[in-house]
């Protein structure tokens, strides 16, 4: 019994160790700036298919977090791109019905949607706010797709790097003269996340390079939902 065990892990985490190669290696052929060639992708299917099998058939247990949470976080975005692929073209991926909520993908030994595994999966069980700057959902609204894999021993560097860049660039629009700033959708979507240390101003705060009073006024500014593909 104890011999099964030891091959099982063997065999599992020399699949996610594939699986972080091959998708590093998708990543940085099909993105670039944040944006996705849709077309280069869908003209050749078999990189991503391959990816998607070794999904399929990867099992990795809560217990062992980091490895758990960037399996999930690169699956989420490598679902993303598959579920717009196989509607290729289109100008949103709100044109694709059920996309979020409906869509059944298999994935670590289930069968399930974006929406399960973005709060179920992650949301639910981490309470990290950092963790909607890494998600992308096809959008050019969302925080940009990096052109590597997310990985279990460089994740929590990646999580806040990734955090800071959406904080100091398009993710929020500072007025000074009139002490207002506005910030993405996603903070009015998810506030119950933004809201766990204070407010969001608190949480902008952390990751600004020049923090704001506490007094400017917040409110949101209408998501992009343009398709976040390659000119």
């Amino acid at each position: 019994m104890c011999l099964l065990l030891l091959v099982t892990t063997s065999i599992s985490a020399q699949n996610i160790d594939d699986f972080f190669k091959i998708s590093d290696d998708f990543f940085k052929t099909h993105v670039k700036d944040g944006k996705i060639d849709y077309k280069a992708i869908k003209k050749n299917t078999d990189p991503l298919g391959l990816i998607l099998e070794q999904v399929k058939s990867i099992r990795v247990d809560i217990a062992d977090e980091q490895n758990y949470k960037a399996f999930w976080i690169n699956t989420y975005n490598i679902l993303v791109i598959k579920g717009i692929v196989n509607q290729f073209p289109v100008a949103s991926p709100l044109d694709i019905d059920g996309f979020f909520d409906k869509n059944k993908f298999d994935a670590g030994g289930m069968s399930v949607t974006l929406n399960e595994i973005e709060n179920k999966l992650l949301r639910s069980e981490f309470k990290d706010p950092r963790l909607h700057f890494v998600l992308v959902c096809g959008a050019v609204g969302c925080p940009p797709l990096i052109s590597n894999v997310y990985k279990p021993n460089t994740l929590e560097q990646q999580l806040t790097t990734q955090t800071k860049k959406a904080i100091n660039s398009n993710f929020i629009k500072i007025n000074y003269k009139k002490k207002r700033v506005q910030v993405s959708q996603i903070m009015e979507w998810y506030k119950e996340d933004f809201i766990l240390n204070g407010n969001e101003i608190d949480f902008i705060n952390k990751y600004l390079e020049e923090p704001i009073s506490k007094k400017y006024k917040l409110s949101y500014f209408k998501y992009n939902w343009q398709l976040n593909i390659q000119p």
